[in-house]
């Protein structure tokens, strides 16, 4: 089901992440719910809720990761 707003998220993501991660984790969740509302649209035997978590911590991903170390999240530096 979306989530309306970044309070309604997942303790999982809400207690770990930063704020902007947050509404990139919501917004993709969101736009995933709505993309792969047909079951053929998915792999496998996943559930609507279980293909839209993925795509909204791969879309995280892309963004933040996760220091090793501390288990904290954080924005990717550049490199160039």
């Amino acid at each position: 089901m979306p989530y309306r707003q970044t309070q309604d998220l997942p303790a999982s993501v809400k207690d770990h992440l930063p704020a902007h991660a947050q509404e990139i984790y919501l917004k993709a969740f969101n736009a995933a719910w709505d993309e792969y509302r047909d079951p053929g649209e998915r792999r496998g035997h996943e559930s609507r809720d279980e293909v839209a978590h993925k795509v909204a911590w791969a879309a995280v991903k892309t963004t933040y990761e996760k220091d090793e170390k501390s288990g904290q999240w954080h924005a990717k530096t550049s490199r160039h």
